[in-house]
């Protein structure tokens, strides 16, 4: 998903890429652009708007995201404003193929697509190790090192490692 610009020129490029380059506070390797949370980056009147959907409504974060997107703006030269938009809701499938990368990279397994999950008998996700993509795993905690994500452990490499939850 990329935001939609629609003031033409230079700056509504600016302010995309000042705003897309801000790492999620608590999974720095991905940025609010790779999550998909940044869902526009609009000049209206020499004012950057900047639309943010938080992954959900009671994620600890969102204040800490709008204030980091708000200064990135302001470092680049723009007068920022930040609207939350909280419809339609934030889903996984927004995760981009390089953010889904980034995370299986930094040892979080990525999400499974929303619309076509593999789950296992008892609606447990059957979830790929980010170190030796064995699906031979099993989740240890519904909870991992944040409410987003459940910790698992690898039955093949023996390593435990997060997950990522899909919404």
């Amino acid at each position: 998903m990329r935001a939609t610009i629609t003031a033409a020129g230079d700056s509504g490029d600016k302010a995309w890429l000042a705003a897309s380059a801000v790492p999620d506070p608590e999974i720095p390797c991905v940025t609010v652009a790779d999550l998909g949370i940044l869902r526009s980056v609009e000049m209206i009147d020499g004012v950057a708007v900047a639309r943010l959907t938080p992954t959900y409504s009671g994620c600890p974060a969102v204040n800490a995201i709008e204030l980091a997107v708000e200064a990135a703006l302001l470092e680049a030269g723009f007068t920022p404003r930040i609207e939350r938009v909280m419809s339609p809701a934030w889903t996984t499938d927004w995760i981009t193929p390089e953010g889904r990368e980034k995370l299986r990279d930094y040892g979080i397994a990525p999400p499974e697509k929303a619309s076509g999950s593999i789950r296992s008998l008892f609606g447990e996700v059957e979830v790929a190790c980010p170190k030796c993509g064995s699906r031979e795993t099993e989740r240890v905690s519904e909870f991992g090192s944040t409410a987003c994500k459940a910790l698992y452990r690898c039955l093949t490499c023996r390593e435990p490692f997060d997950y990522f939850k899909c919404i």
